[in-house]
């Protein structure tokens, strides 16, 4: 969609939902199908992510291309008012780095799923990115109780960060 005017176009970013979205509720429903059982939004920790599986010390955000930034061919920055645009996906993309590092930090082990990964010209089938999801759960589940040395490597359009 083509906004007319730079009011018509803040009208339209502003209702696009922060949570809940259609991927996350696919993730949960396939995730929780598979036995999976998680927190939503756990505000005590950085980021609130999106799911949280307390007993493997584990958490997953599910991040749209656009608004944080990643390196795809779905992220592109509107032409009209870049300068804010860019502005705020350098900051989100810095308050992203943050959370994983806090979290990583803490113990935690960190899985950032791309909207990429399920849609766009190189998507992966959804069955196979829920087969990685349940795949790294459980070897959160299995490594030092939860817990494995830092390190962080990408799986398509999925990046994962493991806790210290």
């Amino acid at each position: 969609m083509k906004p007319s005017k730079p009011l018509t176009r803040s009208e339209v970013m502003s209702r696009i939902r922060g949570k809940d979205t259609r991927l996350e509720v696919r993730l949960r429903t396939a995730l929780h199908a598979k036995g999976f059982r998680y927190r939503l939004h756990d505000k005590r920790l950085p980021g609130k992510p999106d799911l949280v599986f307390p007993g493997r010390k584990a958490v997953v955000f599910i991040h749209g291309c656009f608004w944080h930034g990643h390196d795809c061919h779905l992220f592109k920055l509107p032409k009209t008012n870049s300068e804010f645009w860019s502005e705020k996906i350098a900051a989100n993309r810095s308050r992203d780095r943050d959370h994983l590092s806090r979290l990583t930090a803490s113990g935690w082990n960190c899985l950032v799923v791309w909207e990429c990964a399920v849609r766009g010209k190189d998507q992966q089938s959804f069955e196979r990115v829920i087969d990685t999801l349940a795949d790294w759960l459980n070897e959160c589940g299995k490594v030092n109780g939860g817990t494995a040395p830092s390190a962080t490597r990408a799986i398509g359009g999925v990046t994962e960060v493991q806790g210290q």
